[in-house]
């Protein structure tokens, strides 16, 4: 099979990059293919070369933004130790969603383009949602209630996580008149609670 001439994937790949630019300066609501093409210096008709609709773009910029999300946590420095392994990955999602702030809100706080137009994103945020699966299944084991388990203590963790993440971007504790030890010591007694929780639960339920 001939492979694609340069300049062909050079405008794909360029066009991901201009509709991030133009999300972070303008807002995911003024994103369009027509603006991508004027950032490119491009024909209005050439992003439609790879992406049939706005949405199809949006698709690829976010299922990039999810497969670096997942690359991100399996980074992380990993424990033997399940209850250690998990702690580790908590502070590696906080630390995402800090320095990441535009694609972590354009994974939790944008409206998805139709799911059935565009499976990649489903499966690139299925695959980040498996490297929590996978500590939580070495805690549970295997089996048919361990799998409805793993996904129930996953919801709960990710709940608690997103919504940690959610108030630190938008800064919502400096509003609150906290004293300095509470919001300090608010991500660390987060971790702790949920570890307290996992430890006390009911394998047998």
């Amino acid at each position: 099979m001939a492979s694609k001439p340069k300049d062909v994937i050079d405008l794909k790949e360029a066009c991901v990059r201009a509709a991030h630019e133009v999300i972070k300066e303008e807002g995911i609501e003024n994103l369009s293919l027509r603006d991508v093409a004027r950032k490119l210096g491009v024909s209005h008709q050439a992003p439609y070369r790879h992406y049939a609709s706005r949405d199809h773009l949006l698709a690829e910029v976010m299922r990039r933004c999810f497969e670096g999300f997942a690359q991100h946590l399996d980074a992380r420095k990993h424990f033997e130790e399940p209850a250690a392994d998990l702690a580790s990955l908590g502070q590696r999602y906080l630390g995402y969603a800090a320095s990441h702030p535009l694609e972590y809100r354009l994974m939790f706080g944008t409206p998805w383009p139709q799911p059935a137009e565009h499976p990649s994103i489903a499966s690139g945020a299925g695959h980040a949602f498996d490297v929590l699966r996978d500590v939580l299944r070495r805690m549970h084991g295997a089996g048919a209630s361990a799998r409805a388990a793993v996904d129930l203590d996953a919801m709960f963790i990710w709940s608690t996580m997103h919504g940690l993440a959610s108030i630190q971007q938008a800064d919502v504790m400096a509003q609150l008149q906290l004293a300095p030890k509470v919001r300090t010591a608010t991500v660390a007694h987060a971790m702790k609670m949920i570890a307290a929780a996992m430890a006390g639960v009911d394998r047998a339920a």
